[in-house]
């Protein structure tokens, strides 16, 4: 037998182009892809497009820029090329029917020349007797040559039981039952699913398979057919599901698996991303979770890969997310913060954008929440003098005219205060903070942020200060003094 594992690593992302890349997709492109990297093997992007009833247009480029956005790059695929010269399943269609041949010629391909009726026909008279309906009990007796306008269908060469070794699931069996006739080759010409990848797998050289656990069951018949064609199979790593929040069933359109470029669109950075989807499903050991990619490369094992189901936990994404928003550059941040507000028509000096940055990034775990706090007008304040009603400058209901003392107070202050001293946010609380001890905190500060923000709720007036500046403080407190 021809031994395809005599050669360095090689794994392949093979999605269909029939819609959106999911967390599921993306996870199984991951794992193949940090443990191709941790062992300097090749990385192959496929597309698996025979279905054309169900492709969607746009899908191809659609995965690309999802694994080129994640940093997922290929080695050999669309766009790059490499010694298979096409990774368009549609466009390898003669190398099929050459394969094809191959189990024709060796007596392990007929063609299939019953009609949908007479099947329909056999899987009832099946059901009737209590009995899995087994194609292979029906094989026409004497097939037409295959001409290319009916089925291929592949048969079954030994009925028996199959053992295989799966690194992430182990020892696994299957019995005859789970082995049947299967389609290889559409009546349009197009293979399926279970005849394609497997030539397309031996053409590429590829060593391992990593997919959904899903697969296990079809594995016998994947076995049958290299079997038939004198070639050893890769190795396989089934991966466990992705369960959806809650944990009670696997992920699906309706329970989550949204497009992974709405995971850009709001704002959340690619190697959170990695580290959150590596995650599902693995763990390193030990106590640390942030990792770059880098890192990932350099720990990941496949023996490490669970076989229960993983959670897809969405508040753990957002503080991944922002653990990695924190290791990011002072500057990094202002720049990603500053270009979302312009984003959101709002503009102003770049140098109260800075100061303003901070505030912002607390309030934050991924970048597009800054959308929703343009949107709810949780920073109207900064940009426009707020209004409200001159009830709520009083601590707990206090008399106005203590307010009213306190404010001229700290109007005073400020503005007889150097200029020097409002280029931070401890240099102005040393102006006020003793008084405001002095008095009573709640009587000083309280109408002091009310005055700046117009609400009772809000950074702590010696940030608002430092934001806004000594005019526009100084402005705002008057304002609130008349109010009084």
């Amino acid at each position: 037998m021809q031994n395809i594992n005599d050669k360095k690593i090689v794994t392949r992302f093979a999605p269909s182009p029939t819609g959106f890349m999911h967390v599921g997709n993306v996870r199984a492109a991951l794992y193949a892809w940090l443990w191709t990297k941790k062992n300097n093997g090749t990385f192959i992007l496929r597309i698996e497009d025979t279905d054309k009833e169900r492709e969607v247009s746009g899908s191809v480029e659609h995965i690309q820029e999802s694994l080129k956005w994640l940093g997922l790059n290929w080695d050999e695929g669309p766009g790059i090329g490499g010694p298979s010269a096409t990774y368009l399943q549609s466009e390898r269609l003669d190398l099929y029917k050459k394969y094809a041949q191959k189990l024709i010629d060796g007596g392990f391909a007929y063609t299939d020349n019953t009609s949908e009726e007479q099947i329909e026909e056999l899987r009832k008279k099946a059901e009737e007797e209590k009995r899995p309906f087994l194609f292979r009990e029906f094989r026409p007796q004497n097939p037409p040559p295959w001409d290319g306008t009916m089925p291929l269908r592949f048969k079954v060469p030994t009925v028996k039981d199959y053992h295989w070794h799966d690194m992430v699931f182990g020892d696994l069996s299957a019995g005859p039952e789970m082995l049947d006739d299967f389609i290889l080759i559409k009546s349009d010409g197009y293979p399926t699913y279970n005849f394609a990848h497997i030539v397309d797998d031996i053409e590429m050289g590829v060593t391992l398979v990593m997919r959904g656990q899903e697969y296990i069951a079809s594995t016998p018949k994947y076995l049958s057919v290299y079997g038939a064609l004198g070639v050893n199979p890769p190795e396989y790593a089934c991966l466990p599901h992705i369960m959806a929040d809650g944990g009670k069933k696997k992920l699906g359109k309706r329970d989550g698996a949204k497009d992974i470029l709405e995971y850009r669109k709001e704002g959340y950075l690619p190697v959170a991303m990695i580290n959150f989807l590596a995650f599902l499903g693995w763990n390193p050991g030990g106590d640390k979770e942030i990792f770059t990619t880098e890192e990932l490369i350099k720990v990941f094992e496949i023996s490490k890969i669970q076989k229960s189901g993983a959670q897809l936990n969405s508040t753990k994404l957002d503080w991944l997310n922002k653990e990695h928003m924190k290791l990011m550059s002072e500057n990094e941040r202002n720049t990603e913060i500053i270009n979302r507000l312009k984003s959101n028509s709002i503009s102003a000096d770049e140098r109260f954008l800075v100061k303003l940055c901070p505030v912002i990034f607390d309030h934050i775990s991924k970048w597009g929440d800054i959308d929703a706090l343009v949107g709810a007008g949780e920073l109207e304040y900064y940009f426009h003098s707020p209004e409200y009603n001159a009830e709520l400058l009083s601590w707990k209901g206090s008399d106005k005219k203590i307010a009213k003392m306190h404010l001229e107070f700290c109007l005073s202050t400020l503005e007889s205060a150097d200029d020097n001293l409002f280029t931070s946010t401890e240099k102005i609380k040393s102006l006020l903070f003793d008084y405001a001890t002095e008095k009573g905190r709640g009587e000083v500060l309280w109408p002091l942020r009310v005055a700046l923000s117009g609400k009772d709720k809000s950074p702590d007036p010696f940030t608002l200060i430092y934001i806004l500046g000594k005019e526009e403080t100084a402005s705002r407190i008057q304002t609130a003094i008349k109010k009084l």
